[in-house]
């Protein structure tokens, strides 16, 4: 008689156990990962609203510039509308926005994205070189991994 060899199908225990392991691991990198990408992603609709806001302002500046008018009054989002012609009643990320007549500075607030930026301003701030060029700087109360990179 020949004997038979015990062959067994399936995974062991520690097996299965490892493969748990790993994927638990996996999960608790990729889920913070994850929320940090669709709030930038959230708010990428609050910073192309501010870079249009930026270029209307900008062309209102180098047009009017030459008649001694700097910076457009807007204390709200109707002024920004009817003065330089940007709608944002559309965007639903951005609660609040104004440009400070004295400096051009864009101040946004933003809404509806997540708890971690929510009520937290944006600004956008614009220096004018010797030549008449504009270049905009962003800063504001947002997290370090959320502020706008140019």
């Amino acid at each position: 008689m020949i004997p038979k060899k015990n062959h067994r199908k399936g995974f062991t225990l520690i097996e299965l156990l490892i493969v748990i392991a790993i994927i638990g691991i996996l999960a608790a990198v990729a889920i913070p990962m994850y929320k940090q990408q669709v709030i930038k992603a959230k708010m990428a609709e609050a910073i192309n609203a501010i870079r249009y806001i930026s270029t209307s302002l900008g062309n209102y500046h180098q047009e009017l510039g030459m008649v001694g008018s700097a910076w457009p009054s807007c204390p709200d989002m109707t002024a920004i509308h009817s003065t330089l012609g940007v709608g944002l009643t559309a965007v639903s990320r951005i609660s609040a926005a104004q440009v400070d007549s004295g400096t051009g500075t864009i101040q946004v607030t933003l809404a509806n994205i997540d708890t971690a930026v929510d009520g937290r301003t944006l600004y956008l701030v614009p220096t004018e070189s010797v030549d008449g060029s504009i270049s905009w700087t962003w800063s504001g109360s947002l997290p370090s991994a959320y502020m706008p990179s140019k």
